[in-house]
């Protein structure tokens, strides 16, 4: 099923020092629209980093549809159609794979996209690059890498927005609430893809329910403005769940809760500060 629930900007707290030159980073960047030597238009409508989780928690059948996923939604005429629909017709994407502390690597770099050819041919490449599986869970480190790729793109875009997905918890690198709040805080927007796929107990691995993860995001990982969880739950609908967060996020259109497979809020709390956490 799919789960879906807005968040707003959670209130800032102290950020850690060892992440201070990413924040600089994201302040001083040259192409930020607000950047020294005054205000620059916007050259692109949004600056989108599609940070997705390769950890070996997820059996190559499983990094296989969520690849063809995203390839899928970039294919689709609704895909186009969405970026049309932004004044300035444009966005600027990446593509990042990540998984434990010392690994993150760019699979596509930034890519300006205004037509359905450029979405194609985006599409195409990515199609073309090779599945890889790394293991551990740090979503803190997905995110700063994420975040460091935007004081190297070359246009300014009005939003800029971390779309990370992730079958599992913070469990290894730095907590990850104050890297969240440290980049919401520069004006990131976080939208999370919470991945629970129900595991054989044969693999070895601990499978979240989708109630579980999905707040756990909602609580932990997400935030600034109009951000929002959709949960997977059931493999059949990856494709449909990726094109629906993309166009959603291309858009700029609030994600209203429709449809939810979890409880309400308040049903469980958590401490982000700890990896893999139990709700109480």
């Amino acid at each position: 099923m799919l789960g879906w629930k807005n968040r707003l900007a959670p209130p800032k707290r102290s950020r850690p020092t060892g992440c201070l030159l990413i924040l600089s980073l994201l302040v001083s960047s040259p192409c930020s629209p607000t950047a020294a030597g005054g205000v620059r238009k916007s050259d692109v409508d949004l600056e989108l980093v599609l940070a997705v989780d390769v950890s070996s928690s997820m059996s190559l059948a499983e990094q296989r549809v969520q690849r063809d996923g995203y390839i899928s939604a970039f294919r689709h005429p609704d895909f186009e159609r969405a970026i049309g629909s932004g004044a300035r017709g444009a966005i600027a994407v990446s593509y990042l794979e990540w998984a434990g502390p010392k690994y993150q690597r760019v699979v596509l770099p930034w890519t300006i996209i205004s037509s359905a050819g450029d979405a194609k041919r985006f599409a195409d490449a990515l199609s073309m690059k090779p599945i890889m599986a790394e293991t551990g869970t740090s979503i803190s480190s997905g995110l700063l890498a994420a975040a460091g790729l935007f004081a190297h793109i070359q246009v300014a875009g009005e939003r800029r927005v971390i779309d990370i997905s992730g079958d599992g918890p913070n469990n290894a690198g730095p907590p990850v609430g104050p890297i969240r709040d440290m980049l919401t805080g520069s004006g990131i927007t976080i939208n999370g893809l919470p991945v629970s796929l129900p595991h054989s107990d044969a693999n070895g691995f601990q499978s979240f329910a989708g109630q579980y993860l999905s707040l756990y995001y909602e609580h932990c990982v997400i935030g600034g403005p109009d951000a929002f969880v959709i949960g997977i739950d059931d493999l059949a609908i990856f494709e449909v769940a990726i094109r629906r967060k993309l166009l959603l996020e291309i858009a700029g259109v609030p994600a209203r809760p429709r449809l939810a497979s979890y409880a309400g809020p308040g049903a469980l709390t958590f401490d982000c500060s700890m990896p893999g956490t139990a709700p109480r």
